[in-house]
């Protein structure tokens, strides 16, 4: 990523993405984990996981790269190992959110329109290989940006700061590599999710109608049918979830082919309209670190539950301690 931006909008809304982001992922961390929310262990071991990595994502892309340069320049975190480290850790928290979503929109295809590879795929073992195997390879693919960066000045035999090399614009073996990694995040997941939610509404439909249509009484009165109620609340979810990443993610999926089609890369300042596409592209990427917490609030009553007896047990024993 490039460096922080100078600005008090810019550095109002990474803070306040932190704060809110944080403690939103920290709160879904602990209530999913507890397997209390009538989901089951397969859909909360992705929920879970998706929650950590969008965790991670903010912890290094805002509290280790933001808020530090705005706020701190020149910090430790400045230092050219430090900052070459950290956005590798970047790209790879990242690569594995925006993956885990595509796996888990996978999951969710599969359990509902492949009902013979649902028993053998929809388990919480395949889950747990599917997400350490996702993670695994997000971590290692993402180790050459680490090589890719260089110091912007050398004081007292320090280096400081980070910007790529001249070898990242003329080497064909780097540029391969830049669109590879644009192409697998978030371009691949774009077009995946798209396709596998498409895929999943059509098959929807048709088993709707076909149920609809066995299942009306001879009387001419529509049935209850569970089991189309259950997949009508996994597809509220499962919508909820990437719609809300493929609009978060547009802007940034529009930039990257739009960067391409100019052919260039260089930005005069942060007032250049260019840079500020490219900020505010990120700035909705990172937004999308902390919806999914909102969206199992909105779409999920079982969660609101939880989180109403996590808020209210501390008030419980505190109302106990004062009443004594």
């Amino acid at each position: 990523m490039h460096a922080p931006p100078r600005g008090l909008v810019y550095a109002i809304y990474y803070t306040v993405l932190a704060a809110i982001a944080i403690p939103v992922n920290l709160v879904a961390i602990v209530i999913l984990s507890r397997g209390r929310c009538g989901l089951s262990r397969c859909i909360t071991r992705y929920l879970v996981s998706m929650a950590v990595t969008d965790l991670l994502v903010i912890i290094t892309a805002v509290m280790l790269n933001r808020i530090p340069g705005i706020y701190f320049p020149g910090s430790f975190l400045s230092i050219t190992p430090v900052c070459s480290l950290s956005i590798t850790l970047i790209y790879a928290s990242r690569d594995s959110s925006v993956w885990l979503t595509v796996t888990f929109t996978f999951d969710r295809y599969v359990a509902i329109c492949c009902q013979k590879l649902k028993t053998k795929y929809c388990t919480e073992k395949t889950a747990a290989v599917v997400i350490g195997t996702v993670c695994t390879v997000g971590c290692l693919i993402n180790i050459p940006w680490y090589f890719l960066h260089e110091p912007m000045y050398i004081i007292d035999n320090v280096p400081w700061y980070c910007r790529l090399k001249e070898i990242r614009y003329t080497s064909p073996v780097w540029a391969a590599f830049q669109w590879i990694d644009r192409i697998l995040t978030p371009c691949a997941p774009f077009f995946l999710i798209l396709m596998l939610n498409a895929l999943t509404v059509r098959h929807i439909l048709v088993a709707s109608t076909a149920r609809q249509r066995l299942r009306t009484g001879s009387n001419g009165e529509n049935q209850s049918d569970p089991e189309m109620q259950s997949r009508r609340k996994s597809m509220v979810l499962l919508f909820a979830i990437s719609g809300s990443f493929i609009l978060l993610w547009m802007a940034y999926v529009v930039q990257f082919f739009f960067e391409r089609l100019i052919i260039s890369y260089k930005i005069a300042g942060f007032t250049d309209p260019k840079f500020i596409f490219l900020e505010s592209s990120n700035m909705l990427q990172l937004l999308s670190c902390c919806t999914n917490t909102f969206i199992y609030a909105v779409t999920q009553s079982k969660f609101r539950e939880e989180f109403k007896n996590m808020v209210q047990y501390p008030l419980n024993i505190i109302g106990k301690l004062v009443t004594q």
